[in-house]
């Protein structure tokens, strides 16, 4: 199994690691980086659950080789966090209720996290389209959908 040095920025910190070719970026970052609140989901790049941003832009970590992400900077639902209280964003998934039972709520807010960047007051058209790619196997969307329009509003 070849093994190289793997350099990147995980959530605002440089990291040197030896890391398999062939390791996807979700294994990296939770069992090397010891980062488990990416969840590892369907592991074919269809649910989102294992959403992260790669230099502001989300990417599925199951379909990532680690390697790619060489000098790069990756951020997860830990590195939101500010000053360890929970983001503007995490707080209205909490408040209103959008975690649901939790499991695919970092990759939900990952993936809400890189449109309200881009665009800090999105309509709910923007906010499914930026959701597409995450699957809620819980009750549906109606409350994440509250959630990120609350954090945009809350936002100012």
């Amino acid at each position: 199994m070849a093994k190289r040095l793997l350099a990147l920025t995980v959530n605002g910190r440089a990291r040197e690691d030896a890391v398999a070719d062939h390791a996807l970026l979700v294994d990296y970052l939770r069992t090397t980086a010891g980062l488990t609140g990416t969840k590892q989901g369907c592991d074919g790049g269809e649910c989102g659950a294992c959403t992260v941003l790669i230099d502001g832009q989300p990417r599925l970590a199951c379909i990532t080789l680690a390697v790619t992400c060489e000098g790069r900077r990756v951020e997860t639902i830990e590195g939101l966090a500010e000053d360890g209280r929970m983001s503007r964003l995490q707080r209205m998934f909490h408040e209103k209720l959008g975690a649901q039972c939790g499991f695919c709520t970092p990759g939900m807010i990952m993936a809400a996290e890189a449109l309200l960047r881009r665009m800090p007051h999105p309509d709910e058209q923007a906010i499914r389209d930026a959701l597409s790619g995450n699957l809620c196997r819980c009750t549906g969307y109606v409350k994440i959908i509250e959630a990120v329009r609350a954090a945009a509003t809350d936002a100012g």
